[in-house]
């Protein structure tokens, strides 16, 4: 039996296909299959890649627009920039021109107050010689009224009995006569004491008025009467202009020369109380306020002359 078998199992078979066909469609399957799962899942991942990069590119772009805005606004403010750079480029260009045109202006400035320097420096030069000559001219009438007050001390001495000095020089440049030396009171008469005075007077003056160079620069030659203030204004002027002729009268009858010579260059005139030396009212007061004032007057026209020589020479400065 148990060979039977044996050989049974030795029998030859017939081949069957169909299993090995069956695996092969299997195995192709499986293949096909992981190769759609690889697709599949390459697919995924390459979706996934793409909505990244889609997402990146869009943040990319985002990115690129606002970097291009702040492109945008760079270029504005570098344009911005640009334009205030060129307008303070200007500002300074006109900046300088006009400190240019300033310190050309502080040339000519500094220029001008050199030439007024100069202007001024000869200006108060001729003032200075036009000042010398107003007090050669003003010396001159001093010297005038010194010499004719000299000539009259010098005959008469300088004081009456009485201690009152004969003529003084007043601070206005006058010879001033104390009234009591010549006159009462209310009274346009001369008096003895005064008559020797008033003769020594016109010849002092005629003495003086013989000096060429003295009687050419002389207009005339006031005497003047003054009262004070008692009584009304009409009755002392009256007195003193009365004082002021007789004076005058009787310096010409004491020397007749005189008013032959000289005639021309006296007047007289009545001040009355109005031109008071002491504007006190004690009787010292009046005493010295009724007086006789004899005034040189130079004339106008040696002073016009010294004048018109400074304008002259100016000018001819400014030719």
């Amino acid at each position: 039996m148990k060979l039977r078998r044996r050989r049974e199992r030795h029998k030859e078979e017939p081949e069957n296909f169909w299993p090995a066909f069956t695996d092969m469609i299997s195995t192709v399957v499986l293949i096909l299959f992981f190769l759609v799962l690889v697709f599949y899942m390459e697919k995924i991942v390459t979706m996934k890649t793409l909505s990244a990069l889609k997402d990146q590119l869009a943040d990319t772009e985002i990115t690129l627009n606002e970097q291009k805005e702040s492109l945008q606004d760079t270029e504005k403010d570098l344009s911005v920039s640009k334009l205030e750079i060129e307008s303070n480029l200007l500002e300074l260009k006109l900046l300088n021109e006009k400190l240019e045109a300033g310190q050309n202006d502080l040339k000519l400035a500094q220029e001008a107050i050199e030439d007024q320097r100069m202007v001024i420096e000869q200006s108060n030069e001729e003032l200075a010689d036009l000042r010398a000559k107003l007090e050669g001219v003003a010396l001159l009438r001093v010297d005038v009224l010194n010499k004719v007050k000299e000539s009259i001390e010098n005959e008469l001495g300088t004081y009456n009995a009485s201690g009152e000095p004969l003529v003084t020089i007043g601070d206005n440049g006058n010879i001033v006569i104390n009234e009591s030396l010549v006159f009462d009171t209310d009274s346009s008469d001369i008096k003895e004491s005064g008559k020797a005075l008033l003769e020594n007077l016109a010849y002092a003056f005629e003495n003086v008025l013989d000096d060429d160079n003295i009687r050419n620069n002389i207009d005339a030659i006031n005497i003047q009467g003054h009262t004070d203030e008692r009584a009304d204004a009409e009755y002392n002027r009256e007195l003193s202009a009365a004082r002021a002729y007789s004076v005058v009268n009787y310096m010409m009858r004491a020397n007749p020369n005189l008013e032959d010579e000289y005639g021309r260059y006296f007047a007289a005139s009545g001040y009355s109380e109005f031109r008071p030396l002491d504007m006190g009212t004690s009787q010292a007061a009046y005493a010295k306020n009724r007086r006789i004032e004899i005034s040189i007057i130079l004339k106008d026209s040696n002073i016009q002359n010294v004048i018109d020589n400074y304008l002259k020479d100016s000018l001819q400065g400014l030719e």
